[in-house]
């Protein structure tokens, strides 16, 4: 069923949303859930079902006697409380079932063992039957009022019999886990039938089942099977709205999500499911719903057993319907701690290879893998038979890909035998014990990986009603997509998480947060970006909570209620997925000094760590960045107080985060911009030492703290560390000096008298495009010094962009005013494009003078292949190499940025490369650098690789990279030395000896950095009995 019912009306909305995508979707989740045409010969039709078994594979009446065989009698009395005339009631009052076993122990041992079996496509095998409408409606249902023609899990009570045998068919198959005839059992995809009352026993029924099939299986093979009790996508989606004029609106809420899947979790659990399965995951929110339905019965009802998640990649974008990439996806729902976790149905084996090996790449879960038997022809059939589909997941399981294999769509019996057998010879994949150590994952439509080494997070501050009078405006008089312009002016400016805060007494907050977190799903260029959910009303927070598909913050719960109210909404977040701020505020008020902020946020890490089980990595403090400068003598140490308590909490509590709110330090100058600005700049540049790791900031409008004004520097230092009893007077005499705003009352051009190489670094620093064409137009004619357009970005553009780097390394520059700089950067090197174009045009044509005949795609000095890898969407400094290149004739192949490494690999070879250049900016982009190193190795590529960008290093290239990559691999500090690298790697000789050195340098750096561990894990053996160590189990 899932999409295939939909009514017209919606399906033309829903097509008009996403003509393409929801298109595609329909026809995938019609086929998914009604089943392709089947491709061989279906066994069992009409099969009689046999008894249910004891635990010692004994028959059982129905009173419990022992028998020693089957008759009809007994299994008409076992199936007697699925027929019609005994319903099964539909309450929620049943017991939970208890297990005598540890399936979760047992399925995971036998995965470390071996490669698991999961079953094939059902619908497929229904699909075989050609059931007409009388077959679907049977004896109770032959005068029902609506269709039932493709209502599969309908089947499940009116020929119990059939599916029973394809549960069967496919554990003799060689299937572990058979999956539940459940696929659209939820009451909001049952009430397209009007059978929503049927919900719970449907799946129920269904699970009981399985159950039976696997029990006999078990007993007959003595090898044990399993029942994964199915949860599908739904065919509602809470990420997009099914009308394109109003794209907040949903035609389904998180809490109707929650309420019906917690209907079909008790049914599947009642009927005796091993496992629970949300699986075929179009959106992640939906998946989210499921978790969160399936986690709050854990807490109240039942037993735990086992989760499985399974996600579904649309296209070769690698994205989920509702946009996320498979990493983001892996973010988002890893909170619910599934065993296994994998992808999916709408692609086959080949075509899901590279986003499978992403998926394992991102999590410590155990990866399963159940594509459809390929891509649907023509005439909607899969083509690819059991040999075929065997063949390439064999290829999967060779590669150490995956844990558990099947089918989905046009797979039967046949294609799960073949599968069983074709990778039993291979291990299974060993899952890596952390992907990312200490770090701090999140998520909007892309992942955001904040570990040890990321520099300062800037939280965009401005879409906050309490702290923005033209969001606020805008939003109290219901201008919600004008406001949107803001949040992506933010994420634009270098936002890397945004604040959403919707806190205003007029305002209904729940109404404006769902309102406006809908309409920041719509907009991919802002929900790519995590999101922080702010508000003092935790009503507020879990209306934005329900909206998110991605992984956010939320901010923020505080001891201020108690503990009781603290640990209900800590569990409420967890549950949800999220990570959290913790204020540092308790019953008796809010802390002021250091000791009182590091004993409320110690209290508040264990209740979180040691009694919600929050993963310690997830909690961030803000230990009250509070108001400076208010004449009150008792404020004046507020700033020391915050980055003394900012050092001690690093250093006791593992994994916890520091944020703040800037803004307020400041308060007391407020109409004063530039006091303002530089009371931040000045406090970020010592509390980010100390160890502050984010901020909600107007990154935007940061001065370099280099930049300030040394009168204002020298009374902003002297306030912040309470150096001069008279600093509050002085600033506010300073104060009067400055213009209107607080902002200078007249602009200093002073540095337009400089050299044109002075003028042209002040601008790349200063982020000012103003005068940057002019000033390279300047030194484009000043043929002496520079005799080639080239030479002007070789020489002083390029030392302009070093002395960025060398201020962002030093954290004097944040990235959003890094982005200003590139962006400038790129208006003057697209200044002089057209004359690097004429230069390679008059080039071409002295060569035709010369009886040179140059086509236009030649080669020249050799072709590079460049790329920003996947997760990054920073490209200026790859733009400047491919320019630089392209200058010198090399034939460059730039693939943008967000490059997965299938695309980067598959065009060096259609392109025959010589080269292979990688870049990012942020740290994320270092572990897909040695994904691509690894795969070129696996793939036997001979080609050099080069490596850079500003996150990277001669260090990380020597130690993490150049080790996965038998051939060249060499890190390339900046464009200017790109060329003499290429150059001497095209030289047989020259390559020689560049190797030698370059093997010679990068084994000195490895051999110092392997000393450096020695040295710190002594150090670390010495002072690690100082401290508690807190451990986060999973």
């Amino acid at each position: 069923m899932g999409l295939g019912n939909l009514s017209t009306r919606q399906k033309v909305a829903l097509a008009m949303t996403v003509p393409t995508s929801f298109v595609l979707l329909y026809l995938l989740f019609r086929r998914r859930s009604q089943g392709a045409k089947q491709l061989g010969n279906v066994t069992g039709r009409g099969a009689e079902m046999n008894q249910i078994q004891n635990e010692d594979g004994q028959k059982l009446k129905n009173n419990g006697d022992v028998v020693n065989k089957s008759s009809p009698e007994d299994t008409e009395k076992h199936d007697a409380k699925c027929l019609p005339e005994q319903r099964v009631t539909e309450t929620v009052s049943q017991k939970p079932i208890q297990r005598k076993s540890d399936v979760a122990a047992e399925i995971k041992k036998t995965l470390k063992e071996r490669i698991m079996i999961m079953d094939g496509g059902m619908g497929t095998m229904i699909q075989g039957h050609k059931f007409d409408e009388a077959a679907f409606r049977g004896e109770e249902f032959k005068d029902h009022s609506k269709p039932l023609k493709g209502n599969n899990d309908l089947l499940s009570l009116t020929k119990p019999e059939v599916i029973y045998q394809i549960h069967k068919d496919y554990l003799e198959a060689g299937a572990d886990f058979v999956e539940t005839n459940t696929f659209s059992g939820t009451s909001i995809a049952q009430a397209d039938y009007a059978m929503e009352h049927l919900a719970y026993r449907l799946n129920k029924c269904s699970a009981e089942l399985a159950r039976r099939a696997a029990d006999e299986v078990t007993r007959e093979t003595g090898i044990k099977r399993y029942v994964a009790g199915a949860l599908g996508p739904t065919n509602r989606t809470l990420s997009i709205s099914p009308s394109v004029e109003q794209p907040e609106y949903r035609n389904i809420t998180f809490d109707e999500l929650v309420k019906a899947y917690q209907e079909q979790a008790r049914g599947l659990l009642d009927g005796g499911s091993d496992i629970l399965m949300v699986e075929t995951i179009f959106d992640t929110l939906n998946s989210k719903a499921a978790l969160y339905a399936i986690q709050e019965l854990f807490e109240t009802d039942y037993q735990e057993v086992p989760v499985f998640v399974s996600g579904t990649i649309v296209d070769k974008s690698g994205r989920t319907l509702s946009g996320q990439t498979g990493d983001a996806f892996v973010v988002s729902v890893s909170h619910a701690r599934p065993i296994c976790l994998g992808l999916n149905c709408a692609l086959g084996a080949t075509e899901m290879r590279p986003f499978i090996e992403n998926i394992g790449l991102n999590t410590s879960a155990y990866v399963l893998c159940y594509p459809n038997a390929g891509l649907p022809n023509t005439f909607g059939d899969y083509d690819e038979t059991p040999e075929m589909m065997a063949g390439h997941l064999s290829g999967f399981a060779r590669d150490g890909l995956v844990n558990i294999v099947g089918g989905c769509c046009g797979t039967t019996p046949t294609h799960i035998k073949a599968i069983a057998e074709a990778v039993k010879p291979f291990k299974p994949r060993i899952p890596p014990a952390d992907i990312h150590p200490e770090a701090m994952m999140l998520s909007g439509l892309e992942p955001m990986i904040v570990g040890k080494h990321t520099l300062f997070v800037n939280i965009g501050e401005r879409c906050n009603v309490a702290g923005s009078r033209k969001f606020a405006k805008l939003i109290t008089n219901g201008q919600y997509e004008e406001a949107l312009s803001i949040a992506k002016a933010q994420v634009e400016a270098g936002a890397q998480v945004l604040d959403i805060n919707m806190d205003e007494g007029m305002l209904d907050g729940v109404k404006a947060m769902t309102k406006f977190v809908n309409l920041v799903s719509s907009e991919p260029d802002i929900c790519k970006v995590p999101l922080c959910i702010d508000s003092s009303k935790f009503a507020v927070i879990e209306a934005g909570l329900k909206c998110t598909q991605g992984k956010c913050i939320v901010n923020s719960i505080s001891l201020k209620e108690g503990e009781e109210d603290f640990l209900k909404k800590a569990q409420t977040i967890k549950r949800h997925g999220a990570a959290v701020v913790v204020m540092a505020f308790d019953e008796t008020g809010q802390a002021t000094e250091s000791d009182r902020k590091v004993e409320i946020c110690t209290r508040s890490y264990n209740l979180l760590v040691h009694k919600v089980g929050f993963n310690p990595n997830d909690i961030i403090f803000d230990p009250n960045i509070l108001t400076i400068a208010t004449g009150m003598e008792e404020h004046n140490e507020y700033g020391i107080n915050f980055i003394e308590a900012t050092k001690m909490i690093k250093s006791t509590l593992p994994g916890a985060r520091i944020s703040g709110g800037l803004s307020n330090l400041s308060f007391s100058f407020r109409g004063k911009g530039v006091i303002r600005e530089a009371m931040h700049s000045v406090f970020l540049y010592h509390a980010i030492k100390a160890g502050m790791d984010m901020g909600i900031v107007n990154a935007g409008a940061l001065p370099l703290y280099d930049d300030i004004d040394p009168k204002l520097l020298r009374l902003c230092e002297d306030l912040l560390w309470n150096k001069d009893p008279e600093a509050t007077e002085k600033l506010l005499e300073f104060a009067e000096t400055v213009g209107k705003g607080g902002k200078k009352a007249t602009e200093d051009l002073s540095w337009r008298n400089e050299s044109v190489e002075s003028r042209l670094a002040h601008s790349l620093v200063k982020g000012i495009d103003k005068f940057v064409v002019e000033d390279t137009e300047e030194a484009r004619q000043n043929t002496d010094l520079y005799p080639r357009p080239l030479n002007v970005i070789e020489g002083p553009l390029m030392k302009g962009m070093s002395v960025v780097g060398d201020l962002f390394g030093a954290g004097k520059m944040f990235l959003p005013q890094v982005i200003k700089s590139a962006r400038v950067m790129k208006k003057a090197v697209g200044h002089l494009l057209p004359f690097l174009e004429k230069e390679k045009q008059e080039r071409r044509e002295q060569a035709l003078l010369d009886g040179i005949v140059l086509e236009e795609d030649d080669a020249g000095s050799g072709t590079v292949v460049i790329a920003t890898v996947k997760g990054d969407v920073h490209d200026i400094g790859k733009n400047i190499v491919a320019v630089v290149l392209g200058c010198n004739n090399y034939k460059v192949i730039d693939l943008g940025v967000m490059t997965p490494c299938d695309k980067i690999l598959q065009t060096a070879i259609e392109q025959k490369a010589d080269i292979v250049g990688l870049s990012g900016l942020i740290t994320p982009s270092l572990d897909e650098m040695i994904h691509v190193a690894k795969e070129m190795e696996r793939l036997g590529f001979k080609l050099p690789l080069l490596i850079g960008g500003a996150t990277t290093s001669k260090t990380h290239t020597a130690v993490k990279i150049a080790p996965c990559y038998s051939q060249p691999t060499i890190h390339v500090l900046d464009a200017s030395k790109s060329v003499v690298v290429c150059s001497s790697l095209m030289d047989e000789g020259q390559k020689e000896e560049l190797m030698e050195d370059i093997n010679e340098e990068y084994d000195e750096i490895r051999e110092e950095h392997y000393d450096s561990l020695k040295v710190c894990k002594h150090s670390l053996m010495v002072w690690e009995p100082m401290h508690p160590v807190f451990i986060f189990d999973g």
